[in-house]
């Protein structure tokens, strides 16, 4: 992680900070010495991480809609960032089954408008555009999505994220490129870690039913994802950052995933964080599937990081058991002291020098 100095004095614009990776992300590059900007909206949650670590009052936090063109030019043009990671979206696939315009408008206008604020200024030298692993036409193999596979999402949120990352390649191809600006996309598989109090997520879901001593619905306990925690993504988001920024030939498309012995069944997941938890938790531990109750989501999907790996050295710090102990952890001294800060810096301190939990 010693790439992360790179970040010390750069101007760093976050889109979507308010959220639970944005949050995430502002803390480890203040941590880093930069000078960070964000742009989103109110914080999705109530409580949120982002207000759990005071981050209003260590950044210039703007609360603005990505929707709104002129809003975003007016940041990119008065902050001049070098460098510009982009997580602003509607995030959720069942949210995006209720509202699909809004998800639409958000997660392709919203690139639209934050590459052509880009266009327009002459400072940004390095952007990344976080999309997700579920921008590939799901054919349910059991073998890991490659970057050239087609994009073709399925529900609306992991389709108007393969919009996203058209949407991007065309701009770089037409503009970018010419101007000197780096721009890659990471195609991220599903992420946790603390402070995720997210509806509809896995581990956030696991903490409310055992806080309020219910049964936990799993959707599809038999599903396959590609789970990694928090910091695991974010590094590899800065990593690109920092490596296209100096030679544009690290530019592109990349998968951002664990080890294929860390894509684990959502059932296994909520068994070892019931684990985790406690003894009597785990005696307690009891789900209903839902998976009949809701709409369609893919059954099996794994992410083919081989291209990421070889291309920038990368290889994971934390594990899936890793991840799991550093929630409990972080939700436990949440409960007890109602703050997090300290956790959330000792956690990315540890992360960095790839201490084990």
């Amino acid at each position: 992680m010693k790439e992360l100095a790179f970040f010390h004095g750069k101007k760093v614009l976050v889109t979507g900070h308010t959220g639970f990776k944005g949050a995430w992300l502002c803390q480890l590059l203040l941590m880093q010495g930069a000078d960070v900007t964000g742009y989103a909206l109110e914080s999705p949650t109530d409580p949120a991480l982002f207000k759990l670590l005071h981050l209003n009052q260590k950044m210039d936090s703007r609360i603005g809609d990505i929707r709104d063109y002129e809003s975003i030019l007016r940041t990119v043009e008065a902050k001049k960032p070098e460098i510009v990671i982009h997580l602003a979206a509607q995030p959720i696939v069942r949210e995006s089954y209720k509202h699909p315009r809004l998800t639409y408008e958000t997660n392709v206008m919203g690139t639209v408008n934050l590459l052509e604020a880009v266009r327009n200024t002459d400072t940004v030298k390095s952007v990344v555009n976080v999309t997700t692993d579920k921008v590939y036409k799901n054919k349910e193999w059991c073998w890991g999505y490659r970057e050239t596979e087609e994009l073709n999402g399925y529900d609306p949120y992991s389709n108007s994220k393969s919009c996203s990352e058209l949407v991007t390649d065309s701009y770089t191809k037409a503009f970018l490129k010419e101007m000197g600006v780096a721009v890659s996309t990471a195609r991220a598989g599903n992420v946790i870690g603390g402070g995720d109090f997210a509806k509809d997520r896995i581990i956030p879901d696991c903490i409310r039913a055992i806080q309020n001593n219910e049964k936990m619905v799993v959707r599809n306990p038999f599903s396959t994802r590609p789970y990694q925690h928090v910091l695991e993504a974010l590094c590899a988001y800065l990593l690109i950052a920092s490596k296209q920024y100096g030679d544009i030939k690290y530019s592109g498309n990349y998968n951002i995933g664990p080890d294929e012995f860390d894509c684990w069944e959502t059932g296994r997941v909520v068994d070892t964080f019931y684990r985790m938890w406690n003894e009597t938790a785990r005696e307690q531990r009891t789900w209903i599937s839902g998976q009949e109750d809701g709409p369609h989501e893919a059954n099996m999907l794994r992410l083919d990081c081989s291209l990421f790996k070889k291309s920038f050295g990368w290889k994971p710090v934390w594990h899936m058991e890793d991840a799991l102990k550093s929630i409990v952890d972080w939700t436990y001294e949440y409960l007890k002291s109602g703050g997090c800060a300290k956790v959330v810096e000792k956690q990315i301190s540890q992360y960095i020098v790839g201490k084990d939990l």
